[in-house]
């Protein structure tokens, strides 16, 4: 059985070693299962923008449990409740978005942490991340596993970034590209020049200031280019989008021919 009082992907972004990930928006067991087999080191199992509740949330958490792949959870804000039920729920690594200045920094670290260091609700003795009792001295063990990403993803929070990456408890800053575009005045455009000198900068300084830098890239190039820039956690598709691909290049392959049948089936 694992370890379930050790976090490798926290150690690896940690050494600063590149972690590739992989979105998991379908919101289901099975498909979190399949992606698991696969070799990526990272699974973010999205509960912001995918329809995801706290009972399928635990439900991947439990099919991905048996592989290497390390979950990440995105909850869908970062208010104390929300982030109590996901650590009980067993998730050692959160991705919180919608960051923007340090004192909410704070205020979320100090949620993962229980007394006298925060205010992490009590309830290891019920919890699945405790297994329910059995890890001893869990809640005097457990803040070394436990890994906190926070979203940078907005004018506010760029203003407020060395604030927010220097605050203890904060392992690594994701930089949400989408939100962040928009809130540049670039709407449905993070490939604008503007943003992407930004994006650039912003991944260096996080790295500079000591802690890891992440990003979500579905273009291949995008990816690489972030890489080249410092991110070292990276996740380069998301499963609902991979999945649209296939179905649609599969079909493509097969379009054409139906077309040259209706036409060869043309009485005149």
């Amino acid at each position: 059985m694992k370890n379930l009082l050790e976090n490798e992907f926290k150690q690896q972004i940690t050494k600063g070693n590149l972690q590739i990930g992989l979105w998991l928006s379908s919101a289901t067991s099975y498909m979190a299962e399949i992606a698991a087999t696969s070799q990526y080191d990272w699974l973010l199992i999205d509960g912001e923008h995918a329809p995801n509740t706290v009972q399928t949330l635990l439900t991947q958490l439990q099919a991905i449990a048996p592989y290497k792949a390390h979950p990440v959870v995105r909850p869908l804000e970062g208010q104390q409740a929300n982030i109590k039920q996901i650590l009980d729920i067993g998730s050692q690594t959160l991705l919180i978005p919608m960051v923007e200045t340090a004192k909410q920094a704070k205020e979320i670290v100090s949620a993962t942490r229980y007394p006298p260091e925060g205010i992490r609700g009590v309830g290891a003795s019920v919890a699945r991340a405790a297994r329910w009792g059995k890890i001893e001295n869990y809640m005097q063990k457990v803040n070394d596993s436990l890994c906190l990403l926070v979203q940078v993803e907005s004018k506010k929070a760029l203003e407020n970034l060395d604030e927010i990456v220097m605050t203890d408890g904060i392992d690594g800053v994701f930089i949400g590209p989408a939100d962040l575009s928009a809130s540049l005045g670039y709407p449905d455009n993070a490939g604008h020049e503007e943003v992407q000198k930004i994006i650039e900068k912003t991944i260096k300084r996080i790295r500079q200031l000591g802690k890891a830098a992440g990003f979500l890239a579905v273009d291949i190039e995008m990816a690489k280019k972030c890489i080249s820039w410092g991110a070292n956690f990276v996740a380069v598709g998301v499963d609902t989008m991979l999945y649209m691909q296939a179905l649609d290049e599969r079909l493509s392959h097969f379009k054409q021919l139906e077309k040259t049948n209706q036409s060869s089936n043309v009485s005149y």
